[in-house]
């Protein structure tokens, strides 16, 4: 029997800095979550997973820590990681027990290090399954925006997660050239606290900037005028304080990040072959990723390269819906496979 075909219940793994998804063959996205663990530091017991966990964010005791696994896209704690395979194996089990039968592709940005890869492969191994694939994100993301990758023509892809942004063009089913950016959605928050601070003389948390972040920030100015009352500590006075933000401040404190990202995009299209950027001065630009979403941001990039742009269908899930194709379908993205790393599996 053709180990790819062997597998009923083979998985897809977007294990992103800032969520964690899931999907399982036959049932599609099973899990979204974010990628946060509280731990108690005196027992080494693990209190939360997710959405419980971020909850905890900022508002815990010193004996209980909030921490992401993750850092870039790549695995910082390979243990804490392991545990929230682990968790959502079972979860995603009719009997709650990971059996190991599963097959997983998982993606990964793609500038990883050897070293990086066999640690991503080694901590979904080591939580259950029986054989890893790992697909660059850029594949998983074109595949899940359902652009033709197979065609002889350039597919340009930019996925904005949580930790990095992933640039790349396609063509034939791989990718001719590449950017990952240390750069993304958690960057635009830490940027958002740094001015609030600066600004307001506030501190706040990273979960006050992100929601300042989707409630009024933009990339380009706009006729709506937004702001939103926080709440934080007065640096000053170290006593409760609130303040009023407008959406022109907030894409003040964002500027920066969004340039480099877009300066960044400008350098990989000016290293591509000329046959490509004329397909992409054609077909355009498609954008996902949870970092997509700040308004503005897709005609903010189209403004500043000159292609038109467009953001996919439901950004967030964009990769791991590329990897749910891949899942269910195994042989028929067997060429896809190869061109990406050999698979490891565990001796059953």
């Amino acid at each position: 029997m053709n180990f790819l075909t062997g597998f009923s219940k083979s998985i897809g793994i977007d294990l992103g800095t800032a969520n964690s998804l899931f999907y399982l063959k036959g049932k599609g996205i099973v899990v979204n979550e974010p990628t946060f663990v509280a731990i108690n530091n005196r027992t080494g017991q693990i209190l939360a997973i997710g959405s419980e966990a971020k909850k905890m964010m900022d508002r815990t005791p010193s004996h209980i820590n909030v921490v992401r696994p993750l850092t870039y896209g790549v695995i910082s704690d390979f243990e804490t990681a392991e545990e929230i395979l682990k968790h959502y194996f079972r979860k995603v089990n009719d009997n709650g027990i990971f059996s190991r039968y599963k097959l997983a592709a998982i993606s990964v940005p793609s500038d990883l290090t050897e070293v990086e890869r066999k640690s991503v492969e080694d901590a979904v191994l080591e939580a259950g399954a029986a054989k890893a694939y790992l697909i660059e994100e850029p594949i998983a993301a074109a595949l899940g925006a359902g652009l033709p990758i197979d065609e002889a023509a350039a597919n340009m892809i930019i996925d904005i997660g949580g930790g990095t942004t992933e640039i790349a063009i396609i063509s034939i089913g791989g990718i001719v050239i590449s950017k990952s950016l240390k750069i993304a959605g958690d960057k635009l928050n830490e940027d958002i606290v740094k001015f609030v601070r600066e600004e307001f003389k506030l501190a706040i948390g990273e979960s006050t900037a992100e929601n300042l972040k989707i409630s009024i920030g933009s990339a380009l100015p706009n006729d709506e005028k937004l702001e939103m009352a926080i709440r934080g500590k007065d640096l000053v006075s170290g006593l409760p304080k609130e303040v009023v933000v407008k959406n022109n401040q907030i894409r003040l404190a964002t500027a920066k990040s969004l340039h480099i990202i877009t300066q960044a995009i400008r350098d990989l299209v000016e290293e591509a072959p000329a046959e490509l950027v004329g397909d992409i001065s054609r077909r355009g630009v498609y954008l996902c990723g949870g970092g997509s979403l700040l308004r503005g941001l897709d005609k903010y990039i189209e403004k500043e390269i000159g292609s038109e742009t467009f953001l996919v269908d439901d950004p967030l899930t964009c990769v791991v819906r590329g990897l749910g194709k891949i899942v269910e379908d195994f042989p028929k993205y067997a060429h896809i496979l190869a061109n990406q790393e050999k698979p490891r599996q565990i001796n059953a």
